[in-house]
C-alpha cells in the first residue's frame, strides 16, 4: 500500500504529483491492470464437455447440409436442441 505524509509548507498539487510518482514506481496499478481480465483456466471436464458438444454440431449441420435443409436462421434451434441433449 502506498502511503505520502504531507510535508511542511507542501502545496496540495505537489502532495499530488508526489503520490501519483510513487505509485507509479510501485507497480501497485500495473500488477491490478494485469489481473482485472484474467480468466481462470477450463477444467478438464469443462473442455470435454465443449468439444463434445462441438461435434456434436458438427455432425448436426453436417447432416442437414447433405440433404439440403441447412440455413443461417435453423442454427440457433439446432444449438438448442443439441444443449438439451
Amino acid at each position: 500500500m502506498v502511503e505520502v505524509r504531507k510535508k511542511e509548507r507542501e502545496t496540495d498539487e505537489s502532495l499530488i504529483r508526489r503520490f501519483t510518482r510513487t505509485l507509479q514506481q510501485s507497480r501497485v496499478l500495473n500488477m491490478a491492470r494485469s489481473t482485472r481480465f484474467r480468466q481462470k483456466k477450463k477444467t478438464k471436464r469443462q473442455l470435454i464437455k465443449e468439444a463434445v458438444y462441438k461435434e456434436r454440431l458438427k455432425k448436426e449441420i453436417d447432416k442437414l447440409k447433405k440433404m439440403d435443409r441447412f440455413d443461417e436462421s435453423k442454427l440457433k434451434d439446432i444449438k438448442q436442441k443439441i444443449a438439451d441433449k
